[in-house]
């Protein structure tokens, strides 16, 4: 099986920081790439920031000044730090990941989110 659990939501004010991580555990060859997802009761879920396997980054064009993605390969962990927040902002955050378990098997995986709270 394999999981993902997000930490490091929480409540700031605008302005502030936050640092979020995803941890992926289980049996599986590789994360082929693997990001930041975020959903409001307004909006569809949308995309954050993602890295591949190689370093590579996508980030959202209202975001890509403000927030870094990044991840240590060997923790199996992929990090979100959050600056120069906005209620806007404000959101449940999941991290998704490209899974690669076997030779033949390669899924996406989601984390259950952690809250992000940016009052103003």
């Amino acid at each position: 099986q394999v999981q993902l659990v997000e930490s490091g939501g929480g409540l700031v004010q605008a302005g502030g920081s936050l640092r979020l991580s995803c941890v992926v555990s289980g049996r599986f060859f590789s994360i082929n790439s693997i990001g930041w997802y975020r959903t409001t009761p307004e909006k569809q879920r949308e995309l954050v920031a993602t890295i591949t396997d190689v370093g590579s980054t996508t980030y959202a064009d209202s975001m890509k000044e403000r927030f870094t993605i990044s991840r240590d390969n060997a923790k199996n962990t992929v990090y979100l730090q959050m600056n120069s927040l906005k209620p806007e902002d404000t959101a449940i955050y999941y991290c998704k990941a490209d899974i690669t378990r076997s030779a033949y098997s390669r899924s996406n995986y989601w984390g259950q989110g952690t809250q992000v709270t940016v009052s103003s």
